[in-house]
């Protein structure tokens, strides 16, 4: 019968065995899944660097005309955003008012409904104008109503509920996104575009509002993130093996 010295010699060695077993398991897979995570954000960078040249090709082509109705049910993100279009038609009456904070400080984006000439209705944001003229009666031309005009600029997706932290209220006026549908339904538009235009910078009568304003960025941080991934599943590796070492 071994000895209580013998029992536990021999169980010293299965407990090592057990413990480089889940020490070097543990390892492996932590290994894996931040590798998996890197590579992700390597395909993320390539994915991001192929929709910022997308873009900046729509931005630069020669405008198009906007989609209409029979376009609407499939514009989208990834296809459409920030696309270069043309609108014909008139400025209805109405605006409305939603908080921006742009290079000329604070205040709002004026959007307007627009009939085009196929009969369809479009928000465009005119641009922006400080609180002080906020006031149509403060703006020369606000905006041209009833006459035909041409606008260009570039189309945008509707911006739904509100902005960080702050919900639209559209009973007290109070608008900090581009909700396309409830900026209609408030303003008893019917039916609308699915987007909004911003409109390109240009001459307007008074200066105000300022168009053109429209910022594109698209925050490409994927390579730092992969090279931080990369760099924990090595450091997770070197630690695994070191520890193994010592227990040798």
């Amino acid at each position: 019968m071994p000895s209580a010295g013998e029992a536990v010699a021999s169980g010293t060695p299965r407990r090592s065995r057990v413990f480089r077993l889940l020490l070097g398991s543990l390892a492996a897979l932590m290994v894996a899944v931040l590798l998996g995570l890197g590579v992700w954000q390597i395909e993320r960078r390539a994915w991001k660097l192929d929709l910022i040249a997308r873009v900046e090709d729509r931005i630069h082509a020669e405008p198009v005309a906007a989609p209409g109705p029979e376009a609407w049910g499939s514009v989208n993100g990834a296809n459409d955003e920030y696309r270069h279009v043309r609108l014909q038609g008139r400025f209805l009456p109405g605006e409305t008012f939603v908080q921006a904070v742009t290079d000329l400080g604070g205040g709002f984006w004026v959007l307007a409904p627009f009939r085009t000439e196929t009969g369809f209705v479009v928000l465009v944001n005119r641009g922006f104008v400080p609180p002080e003229r906020r006031d149509p009666t403060n703006r020369p031309a606000t905006p041209p109503g009833g006459d035909p005009t041409t606008i260009t600029g570039l189309l945008r997706l509707s911006e739904p509920k509100g902005g960080f932290l702050r919900s639209n209220d559209p009973a007290a006026g109070r608008w900090y996104s581009r909700d396309v549908a409830a900026i209609a339904q408030a303003q008893g538009l019917g039916t609308v575009a699915p987007y909004f235009v911003d409109a390109d910078a240009g001459p307007t009568a008074g200066g105000w509002p300022v168009g053109g304003l429209t910022v594109v960025t698209f925050p490409n941080n994927h390579l730092v993130y992969a090279l931080t991934w990369f760099t924990l599943a090595v450091m997770v590796a070197t630690g695994a093996l070191y520890a193994l070492k010592r227990r040798d």
